[in-house]
């Protein structure tokens, strides 16, 4: 089973997170990085574990980056029965009744459309000390370890 990870970005840290989740997540075996800009929804494949990472932006809206991937799962509305997927968030707990409203809205629409979601919901705050990377590279051996190993 190869690893597809998919991130939508407004300003570009969750490229830099899901960089450091390949990373982690290259030691279970075929890993592969995906912009949504850049990736047709058609193309996911159930026998591949997903991996999404995406931020909020705006009054709790996906980014920029994730529109079109999304825009593709609901014209396409492909088949994801048996698809697994986890989901890596990044927000802002300043921004409470958004606070990573981003990948709420990409994880319901995957499990609409028959995809299972796996593991715990990663959420980053952006108010937080903690660096976003150092979050989801625990985070990625956490799902590494329960769902790939």
């Amino acid at each position: 089973m190869a690893v597809v990870i998919l991130y939508g970005s407004e300003g570009g840290t969750s490229e830099l997170v899901a960089d450091n989740i390949a990373d982690v997540l290259g030691d279970y075996g075929d890993t592969s990085l995906y912009d949504m800009m850049e990736f047709d929804a058609g193309d996911l494949d159930p026998e591949n574990f997903h991996v999404i990472v995406c931020s909020t932006y705006g009054e709790g809206e996906l980014p920029t980056g994730a529109e079109p991937f999304f825009e593709g799962l609901e014209e396409d509305e492909p088949d994801l029965t048996g698809m697994q997927f986890a989901l890596f968030g990044l927000g802002d707990k300043v921004y409470e009744e958004t606070y990573n409203r981003g990948g709420e809205i990409m994880a319901a629409k995957l499990i609409a459309l028959g995809a299972v979601q796996v593991g715990e919901h990663g959420r980053h705050d952006g108010s937080s000390s903690i660096r976003p990377k150092d979050q989801a590279e625990e985070w990625a051996k956490n799902i590494g370890e329960e769902f790939l190993g």
